[in-house]
């Protein structure tokens, strides 16, 4: 028995297989895969010659039980690119452990991706920060790393990389420079921003003692995913590109009677989907011509 069996994590062969079901069942073969926060879903939508596949028909992917979410893995290109693009995305608090979470992260690598764009909604600690601001991720927090829960805790398979990767680098400085200048093309300069994410368990929102906790940390925006992801993308030598939308002020005041809600997550991405959708087609149509090594 392998040991990843023992713990109850997948095995090297199960990710291939998977893959290879993928593969033999599309002839779409991504360089880039795109991960949809919650209401950023119609990303997708964006991709030409599509390709679809409901997680519940892949073997062995687990299921989005999240509203807001789709649960849908598509295949196409994008201004020529061959991408993937997951149409929802796993949590902690959906129950699933944190290998799980992180299973289709090391099935975009054997499909053959070599750049990881990871999108979320957050909140907005950062009091410069708006309803509506993108802030590139230049680096996180892993709150629940701290605690030991790290999706390469446990036996490390040297087929998808080394036992201790480095992480000063996560968010590739390259594809953060080049998202400026096609965002100041595109005209999104005054809604720009760039900061640190800090990943929590949830569901439940944030205190304001929280809140002022991970204010004094170094935390811009706040949410409940990406950081397992970009851990795996990076240990597997993928590059990454990250993005929040960020769709609610972080509440920080006592005396405050607003109160942070999925609904308020769901409508800022559908008012800033048309901005989005035109920022990663230009950046993903100029990977390829700036970054010949990425793709």
């Amino acid at each position: 028995m392998f040991p990843e069996q023992k713990l109850g994590r997948y095995t090297y062969e199960e990710y291939k297989f998977t893959a290879d079901w993928l593969l033999a069942n599309t002839e779409h073969r991504p360089l880039i895969a795109i991960i949809c926060g919650s209401g950023l879903g119609g990303l997708a939508e964006i991709l030409k010659d599509q390709k679809v596949f409901s997680y519940s028909d892949i073997p062995n992917f687990p299921q989005s039980t999240v509203h807001g979410h789709a649960g849908r893995l598509v295949f196409g290109t994008l201004k020529g690119k061959s991408c993937v693009c997951m149409q929802g995305r796993f949590h902690l608090y959906e129950g699933y452990p944190i290998w799980k979470i992180t299973f289709p992260i090391r099935i975009f690598r054997l499909l053959g991706v070599e750049t990881v764009i990871v999108t979320n909604a957050a909140g907005g600690l950062n009091e410069d920060y708006k309803v509506g601001d993108i802030m590139l991720i230049k680096d996180h927090l892993n709150m629940p790393g701290f605690a030991g829960n790290n999706p390469l805790v446990g036996p490390n398979d040297e087929r998808f990389g080394v036992r201790f990767p480095c992480m000063s680098d996560a968010y590739d400085p390259d594809l953060r420079k080049l998202a400026k200048t096609v965002s100041a093309e595109l005209g999104y300069s005054d809604f720009l921003k760039e900061g640190v994410y800090c990943v929590l368990g949830g569901p439940s929102f944030e205190t304001i003692a929280e809140c002022y906790m991970l204010k004094r940390l170094g935390a811009d925006a706040v949410g409940m995913s990406t950081v397992h992801e970009v851990i795996v993308a990076r240990h597997c030598g993928m590059r990454v590109f990250g993005l929040s939308l960020i769709t609610n002020k972080a509440v920080m005041d006592y005396d405050s009677e607003s109160k942070a809600n999925h609904e308020e997550v769901l409508q800022t991405g559908l008012e800033r989907a048309s901005q989005l959708e035109r920022m990663i087609s230009r950046l993903v149509e100029d990977i390829g011509h700036n970054n010949s090594n990425i793709c």
